[in-house]
């Protein structure tokens, strides 16, 4: 049988590998042959993985010790780790999301991966507004080091909700993407982003609270009536990396069952269409969270 997808002894990384999204990722690609590096703060319990790396995407020097146990060639890197901002502050969610992220491409990636090689992130419908707002990104998305991003999003991460830094962190990731798939595809090196829709993952408590229940959860699935599986995200990503996707670069793939469509032809209200980063905004958005904790505790 033709290998379409090409996967057969390729060394694969994927973060965010012990859970949800990532799991089932690093499970696919098993499957598919490949050799997979899994990286998260809990143990990968995938059978079949070449090697668990235990490390704290939020933590630069972590990320430093853990790319010194994965091969020196890459062929495909999945970026799926990420945080909602209900258990974190905005530091820790940010720079899990988007710090993370643009360290390994700009210190690793471009370093260790060749002409065929594909990367794909794993972002959000929560940023597919990134064009709007880029005026508010620009300077962080091309911020080129580690402690430059964390000194223009400081007064952020001290005055902002932490699940603001979800928004905002997926909008910069999403431009960054955008940007960097040009640079990387004049290297033969393919880059994609996928949007997932709500989905069912060991988050999915955490969403529902931020939004206000499973079925405030679900509205935001498009016409599914039900929240995706973590498979259905996993696939598309499986997908992009493989040879199946070697003329597919620079996409942002959404994948919410025609949520966004919805909100394009105004059949639905655009709930993220603000800004990540207005004072005003933020402390509007911090007083509705304060209310919703002490009604929960109430």
């Amino acid at each position: 049988m033709e290998d379409y997808f090409g996967y057969t002894n390729k060394i694969c990384v994927v973060t965010g590998a012990s859970s949800g999204m990532g799991e089932a990722t690093a499970r696919m690609l098993v499957d598919l042959g490949a050799a997979v590096y899994a990286i998260d703060m809990n143990e990968c319990k995938v059978d079949g993985i070449t090697e668990f790396i235990k490390c704290n995407l939020a933590n630069k020097k972590e990320i430093d010790e853990t790319f010194k146990k994965i091969p020196e060639h890459i062929d495909a890197f999945f970026g799926i780790a990420g945080l909602s901002g209900a258990k974190t502050d905005y530091r820790t969610t940010f720079d899990c999301n988007y710090t993370a992220n643009m360290y390994i491409t700009l210190n690793y990636l471009k370093n260790r991966m060749s002409k065929g090689g594909a990367i794909v992130y794993c972002t959000s419908t929560a940023g597919l507004e990134w064009k709007k707002f880029k005026r508010e990104q620009n300077k962080v998305v091309h911020a080129k080091t580690w402690e430059e991003v964390q000194d223009l999003t400081k007064k952020l991460a001290a005055n902002a909700p932490s699940t603001f830094a979800y928004m905002y962190s997926k909008r910069c990731l999403s431009q960054f993407i955008c940007e960097q798939s040009v640079e990387f595809a004049k290297m033969g090196i393919r880059m994609n982003n996928v949007l997932p829709g709500s989905t069912d993952t060991g988050m999915k408590q955490e969403f529902q609270d931020m939004v206000g229940g499973e079925e405030a959860l679900i509205a935001e699935a498009g016409l599914a009536g039900r929240l995706a599986t973590s498979e259905e995200m996993a696939a598309p990503m499986v997908f992009l990396n493989s040879d199946m996707a070697s003329f597919i670069s620079g996409l942002d793939m959404v994948v919410d069952y025609t949520d966004t469509c919805l909100k394009i032809l105004g059949k639905k209200k655009n709930l993220e269409a603000v800004s990540a980063t207005n004072p005003i905004i933020c402390a509007l958005a911090k007083k509705m969270m304060n209310k919703s904790k002490n009604a929960l505790n109430a």
